[in-house]
């Protein structure tokens, strides 16, 4: 099993999912309310300052060193995750259609490449968002508390992809073969 990802093993790549990893887990447990008493309004300082100007900063220091893939998902991510802190009070459509259009963003990023680890974070980032939009649109709570489960999934991916490069546990899975008795060489 491969324990190296060149694109994801540097310090800021794993600061920078520690954060979005943070973010995602603060926010979608406050959003499915699963902890009495702690709604996504909780998460707000979290969303603003670990998700927005953690993530912006080491953003900007990956730029710095020449790592494009991360240079530009942190700096967009921690400015979304900024706006989302500043403008937390807004409801119904106005969230929503915020929320589609990060998802958006989330799905650029996804379709971008990289690796498994940061794909599937993205993803599952891209989903929760869009649940949490439709779920704004048509005020619905089933939606909403199935939005921030997805959203736990990709903050406990992040979490793990940032543990593990530290760590230095397993980041990829093992390649297969393509067949019963097909053997790969190389």
């Amino acid at each position: 099993m491969d324990n190296d990802v060149s694109a994801g093993s540097g310090i800021t790549t794993v600061v920078g999912r520690l954060a979005l990893g943070v973010t995602l887990l603060a926010f979608g447990l406050g959003t499915t309310e699963v902890i009495d008493g702690v709604t996504a309004a909780d998460a707000v300082s979290i969303a603003q300052y670990v998700g927005g100007i953690a993530l912006f900063l080491a953003g900007l220091l990956a730029l710095r060193d020449r790592d494009a893939a991360t240079g530009t998902a942190y700096p967009v991510l921690g400015a979304l995750w900024f706006t989302w802190a500043v403008r937390a009070g807004d409801s119904g459509n106005s969230a929503g259609l915020f929320l589609l259009l990060f998802a958006l963003v989330a799905l650029s990023l996804t379709l971008a490449g990289g690796d498994q680890l940061g794909q599937a974070t993205y993803g599952l980032l891209f989903v929760a968002l869009v649940l949490l939009a439709i779920a704004r649109f048509a005020d619905s709570d089933v939606l909403t508390t199935a939005g921030g489960w997805v959203a736990v999934a990709a903050g406990a991916v992040a979490w793990y992809a940032a543990t593990a490069a530290s760590a230095h546990w397993p980041t990829a899975l093992p390649r297969r073969a393509a067949g019963r008795g097909v053997t790969a060489t190389g």
